[in-house]
């Protein structure tokens, strides 16, 4: 691996140690521990506006709606007693590269080491990085490092299976070289990243990440699409003894992936898109507490679910 794929630090800025200490106010190294702090987005104008062919929406969002399911999925993380730090978002401009903002968990990944600023398989949202740059700059929140070209990586392919195990989904928006980049930034922090192959499902404009395949719902339990997760993937997770509850078919096909893309909260409490009765009954028989808020417009139109719309800062 070639140093000159990596960025790194300046000299003296915070977060130049790549060892550091997980902080109180950052460290986010697993998806199932409870959530203390997250970055939220509003939807912007741009997003209502969007050209739907273009940014491969389902047809035309309308913004009262789009506010009114981000409002309901923002109460209850606030429920939750999780802090809630904003994301500048569009502010009227209706700037194009804004369209995704509302979807903070792919710009970037935060570590216990600080923020790893990724580069976007979808052109169209790598305006977005910096928006995140600023923001951790704000908040005081170090930059590790980077992912630079020809690297790519979406955080939407990067599933904790726990504090030191990273698996990485490459398909059409993360990169061999990107998880190259990734594993080389995250090995002083003694992280195990392991790149997997997705399948092409609906091409290229689509948005499969390995996260609409896998949501972890407790260190021990994971709700998973059998029919196209990876295999290496699948006996990885079961050699490590985590139950992979496999996500009812026709309601995975009918949401557009967005079934299986549930966020933890904390262990077994859990947050997903309405509609989909058969999956919040499995989550439930296996002891989950589950919550749901309305995603017709925001989500199911937009092809991002409750992990999609949340950065995780802080679990623990």
């Amino acid at each position: 691996m070639s140093e000159s794929l990596v960025d790194t630090p300046a000299t003296g800025a915070p977060g130049a140690q790549c060892c550091a200490q997980p902080s109180a106010q950052w460290g986010a190294q697993n998806m199932v521990a409870p959530l203390r702090r997250v970055m939220l987005s509003r939807p912007g104008r741009a997003m209502a506006a969007a050209d739907p062919a273009v940014w491969h929406y389902t047809g035309a969002l309308d913004g009262e709606k789009l506010e009114a399911n981000h409002a309901a999925l923002r109460a209850v993380i606030e429920a939750s007693g999780a802090e809630i730090l904003t994301l500048a978002a569009d502010d009227g401009a209706g700037l194009i590269e804004l369209s995704d903002a509302v979807f903070t968990h792919d710009p970037s990944l935060v570590t216990a080491g600080g923020a790893v600023l990724l580069n976007m398989g979808k052109t169209l949202r790598r305006g977005e990085v910096a928006q995140h740059r600023d923001f951790y700059a704000r908040h005081g929140i170090p930059i590790l490092g980077a992912i630079t070209a020809p690297g790519q990586v979406e955080a939407g392919d990067c599933v904790w299976i726990d504090d030191r195990r990273l698996a990485v989904g490459m398909g059409f928006r993360t990169n061999l070289a990107g998880v190259e980049q990734l594993r080389a930034l995250l090995a002083p922090l003694e992280v195990t990243v392991e790149g997997f192959d997705l399948p092409v499902f609906h091409g290229k404009a689509a948005c499969l990440h390995l996260m609409s395949l896998i949501s972890m719902l407790d260190h021990d339990l994971a709700l998973v699409h059998k029919p196209l997760f990876p295999a290496r993937l699948l006996l990885w997770l079961e050699e490590r003894g985590i139950t992979c509850l496999d996500a009812p078919a026709d309601e995975f096909r009918d949401s557009g992936t967005l079934s299986v893309n549930v966020l933890t909260l904390a262990p077994r409490h859990c947050v997903m898109v309405e509609g989909f009765p058969q999956t919040a009954a499995l989550l439930a028989e296996a002891g989950c507490r589950v919550e749901t808020f309305p995603g017709d417009e925001l989500c199911l139109k937009a092809e991002g679910g409750p992990t999609c719309l949340t950065r995780p800062l802080l679990r623990g």
